[in-house]
């Protein structure tokens, strides 16, 4: 017991007095909101899955008791729906902040970031699933489908993630224990995080030297306390206000093998990945652009030849990476839209320029250091 409380005053301790830059703005308060929303997200998710039933026949009607019956159920699931969302949406502004001043020049941790992405998204998919309702049904035999495109073994990997040789019983339990537990896989890759940019230092907006250094409390500490109180204040209005927004109409229809919506779609925070998904003809091309899309963010610190951790004084990659964002954003819209003209040939143009970026931004960047 001594050991363990000693060791928790180091840790403190080293918290409260880690050098830290003295001109971090509040981009950088994005990784303890993500932290914070994260534990709610483990919180809330563990209260729910003592009502839910991983079971096809109860599965959509255990969510209505936890909505209708459980005292602050309704409040529960709101808040693990609509976290998920902000977990997201959050994540997606901490890995802009990291590609606009150039923070992959901390290779292991944007590495390990970009892992945490990763299972957060396959997380996500298996939460999306667990309702039983129409979209969730559907979302999961388009996604899991996407696997039989691989050489000689799709078909039967297929039939071993669904445990079967349809979506049954079996695939809900294994995505239930599979979504119950890689948040605390995700957690233990966040503190790997946290660990190797604790050694490194973080960066900052001027790539500035390491002198210019304050201790993390009380500066930090409180841009952060500021930062979690919006975060709160803006999740707990969403649930309160407006908690069924971001949720799809037909999700509140049982799941029904024999009825295939009009407009199949995943969470809105996939739909970029969605949309370079339908832009490629071939199934496993498709499949391909889907994972190098996300995948991509590997290469950036060796394509990143910015000689300062800063984009300041790039201006080149300033209008390249906001063109990046804006162009994500418009794939976001054309992932929701039918398959249909114009949106089919916007939606190949946007995807090439989303890969277009990653090759033109390194070779734009040589020509600028030549001039």
């Amino acid at each position: 017991m001594k050991n363990f409380n000693l060791l928790i005053k180091l840790m403190k301790s080293s918290m409260m007095n880690l050098p830290t830059p003295s001109n971090l703005n509040t981009m950088w308060s994005f990784g303890f909101m993500l932290t914070i929303c994260l534990i709610i997200q483990i919180i809330t998710g563990l209260f729910l899955s003592m009502h839910y039933c991983p079971n096809t026949e109860m599965a959509f009607n255990s969510i209505s008791h936890i909505t209708r019956d459980v005292n602050n159920g309704w409040i529960l699931r709101s808040l693990h729906a609509n976290g998920a969302s902000l977990f997201f949406m959050l994540m997606y502004i901490h890995i802009a902040r990291g590609m606009y001043f150039n923070s992959m020049k901390l290779t292991l941790t944007w590495l390990i970031g970009v892992l945490i992405l990763m299972v957060s998204m396959a997380t996500a998919f298996m939460g999306y699933v667990l309702p039983w309702g129409q979209m969730s049904f559907w979302g999961a035999a388009v996604i899991t489908n996407l696997l039989s495109a691989i050489p000689y073994m799709g078909t039967s990997i297929v039939y071993w993630l669904w445990g079967g040789f349809s979506i049954n019983n079996a695939t809900l339990n294994r995505f239930f224990s599979l979504h119950f537990i890689m948040p605390f896989i995700i957690l233990m890759i966040i503190i790997m995080h946290f660990i190797s940019l604790h050694s490194t230092g973080s960066s900052n907006p001027m790539g500035s030297s390491d002198i210019d250094k304050i201790p993390f409390h009380p500066n930090y500490m409180i841009k952060d306390m500021v930062g979690l109180s919006f975060m709160l204040f803006f999740l707990m209005g969403t649930c309160i206000s407006f908690p069924y927004i971001l949720n799809d109409p037909e999700n509140f229809i049982p799941a029904n093998p024999m009825i295939t919506p009009i407009h199949i779609q995943p969470e809105w925070y996939f739909l970029f990945a969605y949309a370079i998904l339908r832009s490629i003809p071939n199934k496993l091309g498709g499949v391909l652009a889907l994972l190098s899309s996300i995948l991509i963010l590997v290469i950036q610190p060796i394509t990143n030849l910015n000689k300062i951790q800063s984009n300041k004084f790039y201006p080149i990659n300033k209008f390249l990476t906001w063109m990046f964002f804006s162009n994500l954003i418009m794939l976001t819209w054309i992932g929701a839209c039918p398959v249909e003209p114009p949106y089919e040939i916007i939606g190949i143009i946007l995807t090439l320029t989303h890969f277009f970026y990653f090759f033109m931004n390194p070779l734009l960047l040589l020509l600028w250091d030549k001039e």
